[in-house]
């Protein structure tokens, strides 16, 4: 990090008079608030586009048959498509929420994803219920470990994975819902609908016409209500998209995403629902216009109250034997924040703000950082039919919002042993991403350097003194740090070790044809063979043939596109890579 030498060198002769003011006392210190938007992993606006200025994660819809397009494809394929698709993010320190479908539609009709060997549009079927849950626990495998993931959308079923057209039965919601706890331990995972289905799984919930005017009466005062009831945000997310394309969305969120950020009566709407449903993210309303002023102020506002937001209220410093601190934060944001990452405590060196010690509290956990809770309610007028309520499109008739419970300050506090050299020390505090260890979640301070730290106070180990920063001290802006990476350390030996585990499909085509005594063989020229299969070598196939009972060997390559994909499943299944 670039430093300014010549303010070190001055601010160096204050360092040792502050640092001189106490000894063995408890120094408070109460940090300047940052007012500004804050661009921290997993929450916020969602984007691909990687000149966003706040999006952290990157919404991707990967469809089943690039996953997978036979029986026979294996892990490999989903690990390589899955580099494929979230290579770019750790450069970016941005994170995926991932959909998996078999159905989309655009302007130009429907498209399906389903697997060459499976039926398009049987949702239901023996073959689908055993494929499906062969492929979650195959991304399970792949996915649950990968830190460039933030988030798991369930999907797959319906259109766009919505969990309409068809809807999913209560039978499937058994089997997935069963698939994805199972499979998941460490991702959290949403579904559409959770307060009507998936009812029995801690899901979160992703709505796809996020705040809009038709659906606030029935989705979104079910998801307000299902928060209250089971206080479901506290354990998983709650997100979606913003959509204009349909229905009276022109009232509610606004004509374009520019209109919902940049026009009041839009933005403030914006606000309250997510405020009132505790969300983390939205996406398409993303897409506002960089370049006009009044959007990215507007946008700027929405961006503070996503998600969570860690406000330092004080920190409190002693030297003794033990260097001990406390600090108090509130979440002045929506959600919790949904991981259990840990909280570091440095010491850096005064020329250059690089660490010489650094440790982690312990027995803290920030995902019970709760923000504040009930929302004020909006106006409703019922209206019946599917749309239910109508909701006031200014939200209120009066205009005043606010928590019914506001957030509470959580205190943290730990006594580290410190073996450093003697010297005056600047003392940080910052959020690490388990994903390499490195500073990346961000307080609302301004006491902010550049790489994720957060200075608070000056220490003197040696002579067992604290102190407070000088006036000077060459703080950065927390919206103009763009160094923080994390590292991605992907293990394909353990995953194909886990995967080598799986068992095999009961209703396997592939297993039930190897296993009859005379199967037929097809080449490129739509020539046939009837044999019994004897062996299985990578390249040819030792087979005994019908006709005269003479052994032989088939190289694989002359069979046509679907014989040699059975070879290669029973190849696999001989050498499990």
């Amino acid at each position: 990090m670039p430093v300014n030498t010549r303010l070190v060198s001055l601010f160096m002769l204050v360092l040792y008079t502050s640092a001189t003011q106490s000894r063995a006392e408890v120094l408070a210190v109460v940090p300047d608030a940052y007012d500004g938007g804050i661009r921290n992993p997993m929450m916020g606006f969602s984007s691909g586009n990687s000149n966003h200025p706040w999006a952290s994660t990157e919404h991707i819809y990967i469809e089943w048959n690039e996953l997978e397009n036979h029986e026979s494809d294996g892990l490999s394929k989903i690990l390589k498509v899955s580099n494929q698709k979230f290579g770019h993010l750790a450069s970016q320190n941005k994170k995926a929420i991932v959909r998996v479908r078999l159905h989309n539609r655009n302007r130009n009709g429907d498209c399906y994803f389903w697997p060459s060997d499976m039926t398009t549009g049987d949702y239901s079927g023996p073959q689908f219920k055993e494929r499906v849950v062969r492929l979650i626990e195959r991304l399970g495998i792949a996915w649950d470990q990968d830190p460039r993931i933030a988030f798991i959308e369930m999907g797959i079923i319906g259109k766009w994975g919505e969990h309409h057209s068809p809807s999913v039965t209560p039978e499937m919601q058994q089997i997935l819902g069963d698939a994805f706890a199972k499979a998941f331990r460490n991702k959290k995972v949403s579904v559409r609908h959770n307060w009507k289905s998936f009812t029995e799984y801690p899901f979160g919930v992703y709505w796809d016409s996020w705040g809009h005017y038709d659906q606030m009466g029935n989705q979104g005062k079910g998801i307000a209500e299902h928060n209250r009831s089971e206080n479901r945000y506290l354990d998983s997310y709650v997100g979606g998209e913003v959509a204009y394309d349909w229905g009276q969305w022109k009232i509610q969120p606004g004509e374009t995403a520019t209109h919902s950020v940049s026009l009041p009566r839009h933005r403030n709407f914006i606000i309250n629902s997510i405020r009132w449903l505790h969300g983390t993210q939205l996406r398409w309303i993303a897409n506002y216009d960089y370049n006009d002023p009044k959007a990215a102020a507007g946008a700027e506002e929405i961006q503070k109250v996503f998600g969570y937001r860690f406000v330092l209220n004080e920190v409190r410093v002693s030297m003794r034997e033990l260097l001990t601190v406390s600090f108090d934060v509130t979440n002045e944001g929506s959600a919790p924040f949904y991981y259990n990452w840990p909280v570091e405590v440095a010491l850096l060196k005064p020329e250059t703000l690089e660490p010489v010690w650094r440790s982690t509290f312990q027995d803290i956990d920030i995902r019970t950082w709760h923000p504040g809770r009930e929302w004020t309610e909006p106006d409703w007028a019922r209206v019946g039919g599917w749309r239910e309520y109508d909701i006031n499109e200014n939200w209120n008739s009066t205009g005043v919002t606010g928590w019914t419970h506001p957030p509470v300050s959580q205190t943290v506090k730990g006594c580290f042993e410190v073996d450093v050299p003697p010297g005056i020390y600047v003392l940080s505090l910052a959020v690490l991403d388990p994903a390499g260890n490195q500073p990346s979640l961000r307080f609302a301070t301004a006491n902010y350097i550049q790489g994720g730290r957060h200075p608070v106070a000056l220490v003197n180990p040696a002579t067992q003194q604290t102190g407070r920063l000088p006036e000077g001290f060459p703080f950065d802006d927390l919206s103009g740090d763009s160094n923080l990476r994390y590292q991605v350390d992907i293990d394909e030996t353990r995953a194909l070790a886990a995967y080598r585990k799986l068992p095999p499909l009961r209703l396997s085509r592939l297993a039930q044809r190897a296993a009859q005594e005379w199967i037929t063989l097809t080449d490129r020229q739509d020539r046939s063979i009837e044999v019994a299969l004897l062996d299985v070598g990578e390249r040819t196939l030792r087979v005994r043939r019908r006709t005269d009972a003479k052994l032989v060997k088939i190289p694989v390559d002359m069979l046509s596109d679907a014989d040699q994909a059975f070879a290669a499943c029973l190849w696999d299944q001989k050498n499990p890579r």
